[in-house]
């Protein structure tokens, strides 16, 4: 991945993270300062972006593709971005960005091509979510999610992104509790579809 999305790196700079500097909030206003310093967000965020469109487009090239363009947007829009809100803002360009190569999909009809490399994320770097988005279990998991409703559906993406509550309510415009309530009820539906334990059965 980093040939292809990682080609951004250029256009932002290749300045070095200060070490000192790691509040998120410190970093935006730094990157709104400097356009060389947006650099250090891009590393931070560039896993989960696109883990999170992996997971939403089920293509490894195309997931870069969109990868990439959030970045270029997010660069681009930077300085209408609230220091304390990076990560929700951010994801929302991503969600937004989905959803439009999603409706670009539908209208040329074009199929997925297989899953089947979607283990080289962000160079074999490992985290909590790598296991939802590998080869088959990236299958399996898009299988179930393909029963709930968009907004149940959106929840579920956005927390296994790493968002908060919080977070993805303002990602998606909603309030705290109605994404607790949608993601109550995608477990429960979930439940219902995952197979017994021990067995190796797709969603019933």
């Amino acid at each position: 991945m980093a040939n292809r999305v990682g080609s951004l790196g250029w256009a932002v700079g290749e300045a070095t993270a200060d070490p000192l500097v790691t509040d998120e909030a410190a970093l935006v206003a730094r990157a709104k300062a400097d356009r060389r310093a947006f650099a250090a967000l891009y590393r931070r965020y560039l896993t989960p972006v696109y883990r999170f469109c992996l997971l939403r487009l089920g293509d490894p090239h195309e997931a870069e593709d969109a990868t990439s363009l959030v970045f270029q947007k997010a660069l681009a829009a930077l300085p209408g971005c609230r220091d304390d809100r990076f990560r929700s803002w951010l994801f929302a360009i991503a969600h937004h960005v989905v959803a439009d190569r999603h409706r670009d999909r539908a209208r040329i009809d074009r199929p997925l091509r297989p899953l089947t490399d979607a283990d080289r994320i962000a160079d074999g770097v490992a985290g909590p979510e790598q296991a939802a988005v590998g080869g088959d279990e990236a299958r399996r998991l898009r299988a179930l999610l393909a029963h709930l409703t968009d907004d149940q559906r959106a929840v579920v993406e956005l927390r296994l992104a790493g968002l908060t509550d919080e977070e993805i309510g303002r990602t998606l415009g909603k309030r705290p509790g109605a994404v607790r309530a949608a993601q109550f009820r995608a477990i429960q539906k979930l439940r219902t579809l995952m197979p017994p334990e021990g067995t190796d059965d797709g969603p019933r």
